[in-house]
Formats: structure tokens, C-alpha cells, sequence
């Protein structure tokens, strides 16, 4: 699936953010990676069996 040397991480792995971008659109906040997972830019996630992943970007204290 990837033609990439070494291939890129599994969208089933710990270090799936680690693949390559095939897709990007930074104006919409979104890239898709060459395993298949939708990454957004607040690093939440889309995997390709539709789990979503929510964002680990941490939240600002309320004041």
C-alpha cells in the first residue's frame, strides 16, 4: 500500500501521524496520509475504518 522506503507506519499504529502527506489542505485545517488516516491540525484524527481519534492538543484553562 505504501510505495515508500522505509514504508510508512500502519494507520492501526502508535506512530501512524508519522506518514507521509499525500494530500494537504492547510486552509481547511486537513491533511491525508499515505496510510489512509485524515490529520487535522489541532492533532485530532480520522482513521480509515472511520474511528475518530479526538484531539490531543491541550486545552486552555478556563479563566
Amino acid at each position: 500500500m505504501c510505495p515508500h522506503q522505509p514504508c510508512c507506519p500502519s494507520a492501526d499504529s502508535a506512530g501512524r501521524d508519522a506518514a507521509h502527506v499525500v494530500h494537504s489542505h492547510p486552509e481547511q485545517g486537513w491533511s491525508l496520509l499515505c496510510n489512509g488516516v485524515v490529520l487535522f491540525e489541532d492533532n485530532g484524527e480520522i482513521l480509515p475504518n472511520g474511528r475518530v481519534i479526538s484531539s490531543r492538543r491541550p486545552q486552555a484553562a478556563a479563566v
